[in-house]
């Protein structure tokens, strides 16, 4: 019986299967590199172990180290999460090999799936359908677009579709680097990308006693980076004879390498044709939302049967359905770049779950995937989960680094979305119209009425008419001034009659409808109203401030990778022209000439650290 319980992983997926072990009398104990040590995950276990002497973004791949942390706390079982060696069948082997629990599928399966490519291989001989792999040595124009997938490991890393024929070279090398970075290997292959396609999985759960259940559909379409946004359960849409069959191939994947416990067969759904895309021998990111319309604790599930137990008879009836978004400290409308910082405030209205492994206060670094929480709402019908949860997105709270949470909001009342009409190109087609600024106009006003509410009423009066009082704000990447009055009525403003205001809320009346603002603040120029995220300018700027044109400054704390090859000051470039490549978070960042000129100056060097707004390089135009 499992009494301790390792979670070989770290921040949400820790934190959820925390809180499941808490609630089955399982003592806990987590994992931490020096750069979690104050995480979540690392303060909500029973007890928490340093694994030394790693760097922090390969602290969670060191297995030995991981090992002898469960042997040192006692615990009895390690389960692996998803991501780092979740997927890895040697590390089950040295769990087990330890005389612990693996709370996962046995070795072989983890194996016979690691590979995308002998997946591909075996699920042929068992009759399920999918894109059979390409010779990347032999793609033709024909054969384009394609593909390029890391052959080990998920999430998005080392994925990248290719265009056109002269780019494969570097894309396949680009995928290989980040692969190689994320999962401790290297290699990738080649398959054909379907434009119009929809991906759809199939949760399935086996026990040790030759029972499978396949619970239901997910859709997962919404991808940024081929990597998911959102997920809901069941898939719409799909005709009965296409559910059945994906429901089937499942089966059929499972049972053909002995699977047990939890895992997802992954699938390329075009108009009536199913495609085996891969199989994650793990539990999924988006496993809440099968959880809440099969009412069940999939991790409770998974350690029942680690522990020898049985899955009785069928599964239970679907009812309703869900939708998950993933909240992610990044900026969309500047190429995704991951963003850091202090997370202020996090907090979701009542009525939607939370799983996260973060709570305010907590710093968003640069080691590791900068997911920051998952909303997840359930409901009748679709229609009301999606509204559920846009509602719930609306009024939450997040303060901190610049987040996705405006994209997510449009993407669910996009109407290709809420009519199902989405596939995996849905943020290729709408990416620009779904980033378009949401700050709200008044937001300024209601600031500057808040930073003045503290003045003698009669502080800024004259008895003469005179100028107002100006506060100048950025937001939105955009200067904006909020103008005031202090006179004997108390504070005025055109346009709208102030109710009240003060350090935290401000009242506007405009023409009879009355708004409030809450107003948040952090240090001396950072301030919220509402979700709006405003930085205050001094009333004097200093005139030294400044770049010339053609400057690139690092749009997130990383590492450089490389430089172009032959690049060097006093080189021509050309618009678009790749110059470094930065790594942050595990992903790969391109930074490419703003335009066609000569490169001036080149400040940084492979392997060099930088920060936000470092200047990296400056292309100056003809």
């Amino acid at each position: 019986m499992i009494t301790s319980l390792l979670v070989a992983n770290r921040g949400e997926i820790a934190c959820r299967v925390f809180r499941t072990c808490r609630t089955s009398a399982i003592r806990t104990v987590a994992v931490h590199s020096d750069a979690d040590e104050k995480a979540l995950h690392t303060r909500t276990a029973d007890m928490s172990v340093r694994l030394p002497g790693t760097a922090p973004a390969d602290t969670y791949l060191r297995g030995d180290l991981i090992v002898k942390a469960a042997l040192t706390a006692g615990a009895d079982a390690v389960h692996p999460g998803y991501g780092f060696l979740s997927e890895n069948a040697d590390f089950a082997r040295a769990v087990l090999g330890a005389g612990l629990t693996w709370i996962g599928p046995p070795p072989e399966a983890i194996e016979a799936m690691a590979s995308k490519t002998r997946a591909k291989d075996l699920m042929a001989a068992a009759g399920v359908p999918l894109l059979a792999p390409l010779d990347p040595d032999t793609v033709t124009e024909s054969d384009l677009p394609v593909l390029v997938k890391a052959a080990a490991g998920g999430g998005g890393r080392g994925m990248r579709v290719v265009r056109r024929l002269d780019a494969l070279k570097e894309e396949l090398r680009a995928a290989s680097t980040e692969a190689e970075s994320a999962f401790g290997d290297g290699t990738v292959f080649v398959e054909p990308y379907v434009e119009d396609g929809r991906h759809v999985e199939v949760q399935v759960l086996a026990d040790t006693h030759g029972t499978v259940w396949t619970l239901g559909t997910r859709d997962c379409s919404l991808q940024r980076r081929h990597q998911k946004v959102v997920e809901e359960a069941p898939a719409p849409g799909l005709s009965a004879d296409v559910e059945q069959r994906l429901r089937s191939a499942a089966s059929t994947a499972a049972r053909t390498i002995g699977y047990v416990g939890a895992g997802t067969v992954e699938f390329l759904v075009s108009g009536d044709r199913v495609h085996f895309l891969e199989m994650n021998t793990r539990l999924q990111v988006e496993h809440p939302v099968t959880e809440a319309v099969f009412g069940l604790d999939l991790v409770a599930l998974q350690l029942d049967i680690a522990d020898g137990g049985t899955l009785d008879g069928n599964p239970p009836q679907p009812s309703g359905h869900a939708v998950e978004v993933r909240l992610y400290a990044e900026d969309p409308a500047h190429d995704w770049a991951p963003q850091t910082g202090t997370l202020h405030r996090l907090a979701v209205p009542e009525g939607v779950r939370l799983d996260t492994g973060f709570t305010d206060g907590d710093e968003i670094g640069v080691h590791y995937d900068p997911m920051l929480a998952k909303l997840i709402a359930h409901a009748p019908t679709r229609a009301a989960a999606i509204r559920r949860l846009a509602d719930a997105l609306e009024r939450s709270t997040v303060h901190g680094p610049t987040t996705n949470r405006d994209l997510l909001l449009n993407s669910l009342r996009h109407d290709e979305f809420t009519s199902a009409r989405m596939d995996t190109g849905f943020y290729d087609r709408h990416l620009p119209d779904l980033t378009q600024p949401a700050a709200d106009p008044l937001a300024p006003l209601a600031a500057a009425l808040s930073d003045a509410h503290g003045r003698s009423r009669f502080g800024g009066w004259r008895n003469v008419p005179s100028q107002p009082q100006v506060k100048r704000y950025v937001m939105a990447d955009e200067e904006i001034e909020a103008r005031y009055r202090h006179t004997r009525r108390g504070l005025e403003t055109d346009g709208a009659r102030v109710v009240h205001a003060d350090a935290r809320l401000v009242v506007l009346d405009m023409d009879g409808l009355q708004r409030r603002f809450e107003i948040a603040r952090y240090d001396d120029d950072l301030l919220y109203v509402d979700n709006t995220t405003l930085r205050a300018l001094p009333r004097f700027p200093d005139p030294t401030a400044h770049l010339a044109p053609g400057s690139l400054v690092a749009p997130m704390p990383g590492t450089v990778l490389r430089v172009a090859e032959g690049l060097s000051a006093g080189s021509a470039v050309e618009a678009n022209q790749p110059l470094l490549w930065l790594e942050a978070m595990k992903m790969e960042h391109k930074i490419t000439a703003p335009a066609t000129g000569t490169l001036t100056a080149l400040n940084v060097s492979p392997g060099q650290q930088v920060t936000v707004g470092s200047l990296l390089a400056v292309v100056q135009a003809p």
